[in-house]
């Protein structure tokens, strides 16, 4: 019963593809110009998407297909993508699903293979979809007094603001909130305020009426309206302008939303969630955050702890995700050498569980024994560099050092260095106008 689309500029391609899919599948819809990938994710739902490596600007080296690729991952994180090629190697393929694709098709392309490979990944249960509270695995006392609070909390509709930085599990707390409350049989609608651009926030927001503004061909709802009767949850509310600001507390108070465009208030009954990794009571002492929405947002504030103040978990957590990427390359790699633990406890994790994460997925695409060593999990150039012997212990300090040698590595990119660090691209903007790097 999935819903497929497909994104290739060879119209033979598409019309030969969505043949042989739609036996197959309930629904495949096709698409030539992936330019128009953002308005398709923002405005319907797709179970997959087969997406092509190299558009008519780039035909054989698959960089269009990695940017896009990025770009349906920075809208939809929880996307399920196979890339499609007539230019593969495994290096590329390597590549593309270290970046987030599921799978890796080349073309010409046998009917049965492709079938499979597309049903594979459709049956593949993410990392976001999986039950959250089962991803936020450790024993350390930061950790269960946050799970203790969730609990307590969940049941009732009071507004929440979970605190912490990147890669620190805000989401998965946002999703265990959503599930241990009454509203779990109703949508969990995510919004990422860092990832939507100031001019198009209000519409994702609130919804637009056609005509409201130049590029508003139909009327559309918004997260609000979506999330009626469920959960919303606003990730990285510490990013919201201030005119948006003033127009989400009017919502909030008056429970009620006004489409762009309209004059028209529609009822609301959601449960707010917010998320933030910046010192939001900061921005409040300085006016870049409004002091009667903040307190409107935290009713109750949970805080998220950073990876290196649980040392005794990130043992059980590279356990974890080494179980989950054995299953998913096929691999059989019974454990980490001792010497690698230590490093592991020893190492900061600037990029916290994302980052331990990423490092794991990489190390079991990458080692070829049984044993997981340094080298497979920071790999050479990390496990030589100034990284491991920092000039000082201040975390800012190892931080800087650590953002400074990946960018030199990726050659300035900015996508690459955020996806090496487990940051997320403006996570990464930011600690670099922090550090003047």
């Amino acid at each position: 019963m999935a819903k497929i689309l497909i994104i290739d500029d060879d119209v033979d391609i598409l019309s030969a593809t969505k043949l042989f899919l739609k036996r197959h599948f309930e629904e495949v819809s096709i698409e030539k110009k992936p330019e128009k990938l953002p308005f398709l994710l923002n405005n319907y739902s797709y179970d997959l998407i087969l997406l092509d490596m190299n558009f008519t600007q780039d035909v054989s080296s698959g960089k269009e297909g990695f940017h896009w690729l990025d770009r349906i991952l920075d809208l939809k994180p929880d996307a399920k993508v196979v890339l499609f090629t007539a230019y593969g190697d495994v290096e590329m393929a390597v590549k593309s699903i270290k970046l987030g694709a599921k799978d890796f098709v080349l073309k010409p392309w046998d009917n049965q293979k492709l079938l499979n490979s597309l049903l594979h990944a459709l049956a593949e249960p993410t990392l976001e979809r999986a039950a959250p509270e089962q991803n936020m695995i450790g024993e350390s006392t930061a950790l269960q007094q946050a799970l203790q609070l969730m609990n307590r909390v969940a049941k009732t509709d009071a507004n929440v603001l979970i605190l912490g930085e990147n890669g620190t599990g805000k989401d998965l707390m946002a999703k265990a909130l959503h599930q241990h409350s009454g509203r779990y049989k109703e949508a969990f609608i995510r919004a990422d305020i860092a990832s939507l651009p100031e001019t198009l926030l209000e519409s994702e927001l609130f919804g637009h009426e056609k005509g409201a503004f130049t590029d508003a061909k139909t009327s559309r709802i918004g997260k609000f309206e979506e999330a009626n009767k469920g959960t919303l949850f606003l990730d990285e509310i510490g990013n919201l302008p201030l005119t948006t600001q003033r127009k989400l507390l009017t919502t909030l108070q008056n429970r009620t939303v006004v489409r762009l465009g309209q004059n028209k208030e529609t009822k609301l009954d959601i449960r707010l969630i917010c998320a933030t990794n910046e010192d939001i009571a900061e921005k409040v002492s300085t006016g870049a955050f409004r002091e009667d929405l903040f307190y409107r947002i935290n009713t109750v504030t949970i805080e998220m702890p950073p990876l290196r103040s649980r040392k005794g978990d990130i043992a059980l957590l590279a356990q974890h995700f080494l179980g989950i990427y054995n299953k998913k390359y096929n691999r059989n790699i019974t454990d980490f050498s001792a010497h690698l633990k230590q490093k592991m406890e020893l190492y900061p994790w600037p990029g916290n569980i994302r980052e331990l994460q990423h490092a794991v997925e990489r190390a079991v695409i990458l080692c070829q024994n049984n044993l997981i060593d340094t080298v497979d999990l920071f790999g050479s150039e990390l496990q030589t560099s100034k990284t491991n012997q920092p000039k000082s212990y201040d975390l800012e300090e190892v931080e800087k050092q650590l953002i400074t040698e990946v960018m030199q590595r990726q050659r300035g990119n900015i996508s690459e260095s955020a996806k090496e660090l487990g940051l997320s691209r403006a996570a990464l903007y930011r600690r670099i106008e922090k550090y003047a790097l």
